[in-house]
């Protein structure tokens, strides 16, 4: 419990507007369910939100200690009342999450609230599963990234051990993740490989793809096989041999089958008679094959998940 004098500054305002700037971490639906439980005492008593504060009342705030600290991005989930979660599998060690296109993985110049990370901080928190204030060093941590115009399988450790056998497993390659996407045209042949060389524009946040060598370039392999096609687009199933930044996209670009819906590396001409806002692109399937020993992880091997309600398979190609 903390206790607040109020003084010649704050009197007249609102309870509720009063607190929003003595708690700045503290959601405004939260704040309000708070009042209303009398968990916000004026002079020793519960109030009404809009009550008007008076030059020496006494609030006692029956509020966690966080919540009274200064913002920053560390703390931001505090900020997050109601997680926004598709949780498909969870244990005392993982989280597997199906992230939707739009949302960013971790706090950006764009966002710093409504990211992947800060809602599974927030969902560990309010399960009073995980509290920055409990640990001196680990906090919940992604395993693997998704851009934001991205929807797909992601890995959330809940503890340091799990993150560091994940972390493993990824680096030896003992888990699959597969991509569904939608492309312009259809590939020849059907089924195949795409490999050549990314080299990373940072100035342009882009990347070149080249078919030999170059300088600063890194060996990018896609495994492919068409599943369907209709209507002058084409469903495919991806796998990454490698993990380069914006692999996909721009390998089937540069074979001259941008992504539907792709504005950075696809044609505006190529998406005119659709309206997208995002790429069809999703990491849809995660299969876990670990040759090794995965420790508290075990448990997973052999086993595999699969995200079945894709909006552009839906929309495009309905029959499946």
């Amino acid at each position: 419990m903390k206790e607040f004098t109020i003084g010649p500054n704050d009197a007249g305002q609102r309870l509720d507007r009063w607190l929003a700037k003595a708690v700045p971490l503290l959601p405004a639906a939260l704040a309000q369910k708070y009042i209303r439980l009398k968990r916000v005492k004026v002079n020793g008593r519960g109030s009404k939100r809009d009550a008007r504060l008076e030059q020496g009342d006494v609030l006692q705030l029956y509020v966690n200690d966080e919540f009274f600290e200064t913002p920053t991005p560390d703390n931001a989930f505090l900020r997050v009342e109601r997680p926004q979660l598709d949780i498909l599998y969870e244990d005392g060690h993982l989280l597997l999450l199906n992230k939707r296109p739009g949302m960013v993985v971790h706090p950006d110049g764009r966002e710093q609230i409504n990211t992947l990370i800060t809602h599974i901080q927030a969902y560990l928190y309010q399960k009073r599963e995980w509290s920055p204030r409990w640990e001196s060093s680990f906090a919940p941590a992604l395993c693997n990234r998704i851009d934001r115009n991205t929807g797909g399988i992601v890995i959330a450790a809940k503890t340091a051990e799990a993150l560091r056998v994940m972390n493993q497993k990824i680096r030896d390659r003992e888990l699959q993740k597969l991509y569904l996407c939608v492309i312009h045209g259809e590939m020849s042949p059907r089924a195949g490989q795409l490999k050549g060389y990314i080299l990373k524009d940072e100035g342009r946040a882009q990347v070149q793809v080249f078919g030999h060598p170059v300088p600063g370039g890194k060996t990018a392999v896609t495994v492919y096989r068409t599943l369907a096609a209709r209507s002058g687009l084409s469903l495919v199933e991806c796998d990454l041999i490698t993990g380069r930044t914006h692999q996909i996209r721009a390998q089937f670009a540069a074979a001259g089958h941008p992504l539907l819906g792709d504005g950075k590396y696809g044609r505006e001409r190529d998406g005119k008679h659709f309206d997208r806002r995002f790429q069809a692109l999703y990491s849809y399937k995660l299969k876990f094959q670990f040759t090794t020993d995965a420790g508290c992880l075990e448990h997973l091997n052999g086993r595999e998940w699969a995200v079945e309600d894709v909006d552009f398979v839906r929309e495009y190609f309905p029959e499946g």
